[in-house]
């Protein structure tokens, strides 16, 4: 495996791999996420599952942890070995002529977007591990007793503008990742020439789509906590 990702072709599968799976995470995420915009009880009952079964918990989530750290430091290794390569590919590109404004600055989306993560995990997936593991809580009920907590606390989340205007900015940082990253991984997949356009197409409403799902969330819950 270690000289597997020694190689040049290497790395960047692995890298497409992570992509992969983070892509449908993403996917998974919004959609439990946007039953919050119609139905918080639903929302509720899908968020207690996903956090107290021991399928997710104990296997999943170190799985998504250790995609989402391996796919950024493989970035980063990738990126170095382009700097590293520098008088070839400033010999070879003549900036934007030849490339896009977002894949030539993946680095500083994915350097938004590896903190955007890191706000998140301190606003819900911190508090979590600290009620159901700290204190010992897997109701995930309300002081009352009669009620989930969880969409509660995430109207209590998007209260703040600020918090609201900084998921928002990490949301269009990570459209702009995903609508270079989306096509570059089914590339170095082997994705022929003549379904580029095709993967530029879906890659695009991909990028969209997804990043204006999570705003909305953040908004909706802002002006209606």
């Amino acid at each position: 495996m270690s000289g597997f990702l020694k190689s040049s072709i290497g790395r960047k599968v692995a890298m497409a791999l992570s992509a992969f799976f983070l892509m449908f995470f993403l996917i998974i995420h919004l959609a439990v996420n946007i039953t919050s915009l119609f139905s918080p009880d639903l929302f509720n009952e899908l968020s207690h599952f996903m956090g107290t079964n021991p399928l997710v918990q104990l296997a999943l989530q170190p799985v998504l942890i250790f995609g989402v750290v391996f796919h950024f430091v493989m970035g980063f290794v990738l990126e170095l070995k382009n700097r590293k390569a520098i008088g070839v590919k400033y010999a070879q590109n003549n900036g934007g002529a030849n490339s896009t404004w977002m894949s030539r600055n993946m680095i500083i989306s994915g350097i938004v977007v590896l903190a955007f993560i890191l706000l998140h995990f301190i606003d819900f997936w911190i508090p979590e591990l600290n009620v159901k593991y700290i204190h010992g809580d897997m109701s995930g009920l309300l002081p009352d007793g009669e009620s989930y907590r969880y969409f509660e606390e995430l109207q209590h989340k998007f209260a703040s503008p600020i918090r609201v205007g900084a998921y928002v900015i990490a949301f269009v940082l990570l459209g702009l990742h995903l609508a270079h990253g989306f096509t570059s991984a089914f590339q170095s997949m082997g994705a022929t020439a003549g379904r580029k356009k095709t993967m530029q197409q879906l890659g695009k409403a991909y990028s969209v789509i997804i990043p204006l799902g999570f705003i909305i969330i953040a908004l909706f819950h802002h002006f209606n906590h």
